[in-house]
C-alpha cells in the first residue's frame, strides 16, 4: 500500500450531534446498538457517554489528562476510562462493543484483523524515535560479547510478550545484521523484572522499554546497549494506535469527535510535560520525580497508513500473522 492517507485534527473540530454506541455484549464481530445523543461541544449540554479501554502505562495516561483537562469535554465526549490487562484483553472488549475505543499496539489489531475481527484503526497515537535514543532497546550484560543484533543469534532473549512488536523488530534486525533471527530464543519475562533476569544469567539480553532503560543506561559498567530494534526495523514505528469495530466504527460523527479531542489531548499533553508528568504519576503510581523526567514516544493522532502497511508486511514477513489483513478496512477513513 503506497498511499498516504493521514488524519488530522483540522476538519475536526466541529461536534455536532453523535451517534452513540451501546455498551453490549454481543457476538465478537456484531454490531453494537446504536442511538442518537447531542452534544454540545463544550456548550454546557448533553455529552456522549463513551467507554475507552487503557493500559496502565505512562503514554495512556494522555487520555486521562485529556479528562482532566476538559478536553474530551470540549469535543462533547464524557469518558469513562477502563483499566484492560493487555492488549490482547482489550481487543474483545472492543470488538463486542463494551468499550466504544482502545489505545494499544497496532500490531494486536492487525493480528486481530487478519483473524476475521472487526477492528479497525481509528487515529494515530504514540510512535518510537525514529532517530537517536528510542523508548525501547536491547540491553545486555557489558563485557560479556553481545555488542551487534548478530550476537544475538543462539542467545536468550527476553521480551513481555511473545509474537508483538519486540521479537518481531528484534528479528528483522539481527536478519539485517546478517544473523539468523530464527536462532534466537525468546523468553516471555514482564517488563520489570527483565534487568534481574538478566543480573541472575537467566537470559542473555532484555528488551525493555522506559523507565527500566534509564535504569540500565544510567549504569554502563553493567549494562550494554546492543540497539534499538524499532529504528533497525521501521523507524518511527507507532507503538500505539486508537482502535474500534462494528456500529461505533460506523458512526463518523462519533469517530470524528474523537479523534479531534485525541488529537487535542495528545498536543496538549506533549506542550504541558509537567502537568503530564503529574498525571503520568498518578495514573501509573510511578514516583513523581521519575515521571517527570521519564524519555517519552512521540504523541500525535495523526497517523501516516505506510507505517501500518510497513508493519503489516514485517509481521507476515516472520509469519506474526495468519493472513494479510485488509488494510484499506482495517484504517478507518
Amino acid at each position: 500500500m503506497t498511499r498516504t492517507r493521514l488524519f488530522s485534527a483540522v476538519a475536526l473540530t466541529a461536534v455536532g450531534i453523535l451517534s452513540l454506541a451501546a455498551c453490549s455484549s454481543g457476538s465478537p464481530s456484531g454490531p453494537a446498538e446504536t442511538e442518537t445523543a447531542p452534544a454540545e461541544g463544550g456548550g454546557g449540554g448533553e455529552l456522549t457517554p463513551i467507554t475507552v479501554g487503557l493500559l496502565a502505562i505512562a503514554p495512556a495516561a494522555a487520555v486521562q489528562y485529556g479528562i482532566d483537562e476538559g478536553i474530551f469535554e470540549e469535543h462533547g465526549l464524557d469518558v469513562t476510562v477502563q483499566m484492560a490487562q493487555g492488549g490482547a484483553a482489550m481487543l474483545p472488549a472492543v470488538s463486542t462493543g463494551q468499550y466504544h475505543f482502545g489505545v494499544g499496539n497496532p500490531l494486536s489489531v492487525l493480528t486481530a484483523a487478519s483473524q476475521g475481527v472487526d477492528v479497525r484503526i481509528a487515529s494515530g497515537y504514540s510512535f518510537s524515535l525514529d532517530e537517536g535514543e528510542d523508548i525501547n532497546a536491547v540491553v545486555a550484560r557489558a563485557g560479556e560479547g553481545i555488542e551487534s543484533w548478530a550476537d544475538l543469534e543462539g542467545k536468550k532473549v527476553s521480551v513481555n510478550a511473545v509474537k508483538t512488536q519486540g521479537d518481531l523488530t528484534i528479528g528483522e534486525a539481527v536478519e539485517r545484521d546478517g544473523g539468523d533471527p530464527a536462532a534466537v530464543e525468546y523468553i516471555e519475562v514482564a517488563f520489570p523484572d527483565a534487568l534481574a533476569q538478566l543480573d541472575g544469567g537467566n537470559v542473555d539480553a532484555v528488551w525493555i522499554p522506559e523507565p527500566f532503560l534509564s535504569m540500565a543506561v544510567a549504569d554502563p559498567d553493567k549494562y550494554t546497549v546492543v540497539g534499538h530494534p524499532n529504528q533497525e526495523a521501521i523507524p518511527g514505528l507507532p507503538t500505539m494506535v486508537t482502535f474500534t469495530s462494528g456500529a461505533v466504527a460506523e458512526d463518523t460523527e462519533l469517530v470524528e469527535a474523537w479523534r479531534g479531542a485525541v488529537a487535542d489531548t495528545l498536543a496538549a499533553a506533549t506542550d504541558d510535560r509537567e502537568g503530564f508528568g503529574q498525571t503520568i504519576a498518578e495514573f501509573t503510581g510511578m514516583p513523581e520525580a521519575a515521571a517527570a523526567n521519564l524519555r517519552l514516544e512521540r504523541l500525535d493522532a495523526e497517523l501516516d497508513p505506510q507505517l501500518i502497511s510497513d508493519l503489516s508486511d514485517l509481521a507476515q514477513k516472520f509469519a506474526f500473522l495468519e493472513s494479510a489483513p485488509d488494510l484499506d478496512t482495517v484504517i478507518l477513513d
